[in-house]
């Protein structure tokens, strides 16, 4: 259908050309004796737009082509981008007309005519690069309704109050394909809008098709459990369709989509929890859940553990409590593959999660 179009559209510029030039140019070639029908206006219509056709038919699908990627970049780019860059372009062409007005004026042709429309390309293309880049800083003074940035949307629910941005929880990749928070939504202590970023869409399905079995299943994992939350729990979830095509690392474009949100980027990853601390944003680690709901352990408790393998320093052995927390026992490597009866010398907790070093109760004991 495009290219019927734009077919159509070369066969119109063709004829409009053919029918006002094409009279004229016979003439002043003044080929001698010529019928009087070849210098009809309406003659030099179809022969302009047979012409052009025919010039111009190689480059159809070249010109389908382009404006067909053009058509996937412009809707793939958010709404913000798009209408900040509209306006930008919009103001540098107004600007470019009135510089114009005074100029049409002057009786130099270079001034009047050329001038005129360099300024039109050069201020256009400023305004809307200038739009486009600065969209963030903008949408700090106008406050624009979008899908993108989800800043005055209401509460559909709730009459007119307006949406708390900073109950929007921004998944990353690695809480997803974890699991936990499919279980922690069921529970309902986590309350807002999930945001699914689509950039983390793209690394989920690309891990999914991953040659890698590993990597395959946990891409696959990862799949299903969004469709959990967004099928089977009460949560609100939304997916957001921009991307940061200046930013390479899917971190990095969790962190600016947080700032842009005013939201709290959910992870699991120790390292995205640094640089979320660094840069100022709120985070919510799945692991610090986690530690923070496991049973207290104390120095000086006594509890029965099973040693099932070595451990690093010499003589350690490496017992695990139900819940997955590591048990360091000193002097432990004598009693692997029993259960044993150890007391707890200190606890080390960490965001990567929490470690109990303990020894034997017969060993203390003795001494």
């Amino acid at each position: 259908m495009l290219r019927k179009i734009i077919q159509l559209f070369i066969l119109f510029v063709g004829g409009t050309l053919g029918f006002l030039f094409i009279p004229d140019l016979i003439e002043l070639l003044n080929m001698g004796d010529v019928p009087g029908w070849l210098t009809n206006a309406y003659t030099g219509a179809a022969i302009g737009a047979i012409i052009l056709f025919l010039s111009t038919f190689w480059f159809v699908d070249d010109i389908v082509g382009f404006i067909r990627l053009t058509e996937e970049t412009l809707v793939k780019a958010p709404v913000t981008d798009l209408l900040f860059g509209t306006m930008g372009l919009g103001i540098g062409l107004i600007i470019a007309f009135l510089i114009g007005l005074p100029l049409e004026a002057v009786q130099i042709t270079v001034i009047s005519t050329i001038l005129p429309l360099f300024l039109t390309l050069l201020l256009g293309y400023l305004g809307f690069q200038v739009g486009f880049k600065k969209r963030d800083e903008l949408m700090n003074i106008f406050p624009v309704t979008t899908r993108g940035n989800m800043k005055d949307r209401k509460r559909s629910e709730v009459g007119s109050e307006e949406e708390d941005l900073g109950s929007l929880k921004i998944l990353d990749t690695s809480v997803i394909i974890d699991g936990r928070i499919a279980d922690i939504c069921q529970t309902g202590f986590l309350e807002g809008k999930l945001i699914i970023p689509g950039f983390v869409l793209e690394e989920l399905q690309h891990i999914a098709d991953s040659s890698d079995v590993l990597k395959r299943n946990r891409g696959r994992r990862g799949l299903d459990i969004l469709n959990k939350i967004q099928k089977e729990l009460s949560v609100t979830v939304e997916i957001y369709e921009g991307d940061f095509e200046e930013i390479q690392e899917v971190d990095s474009k969790l962190v600016k989509l947080a700032k842009l949100l005013n939201g709290y980027v959910v992870t699991n990853d120790f390292n995205l929890n640094k640089v979320c601390d660094l840069q100022g944003v709120a985070v919510l680690n799945i692991n610090d859940l986690a530690n923070a709901v496991k049973p207290v352990v104390l120095p000086g408790e006594e509890m029965a553990v099973q040693v099932i393998k070595d451990g690093k320093e010499q003589n350690q052995g490496i017992a695990y409590l139900d819940d997955g927390t590591m048990i360091v026992v000193e002097e432990g490597r004598n009693y692997i593959g029993k259960e044993i009866e150890v007391i707890v010398t200190s606890v080390l907790q960490t965001s990567a999660g929490r470690m109990i070093f303990a020894k034997p109760k017969l060993l203390e004991k003795a001494l």
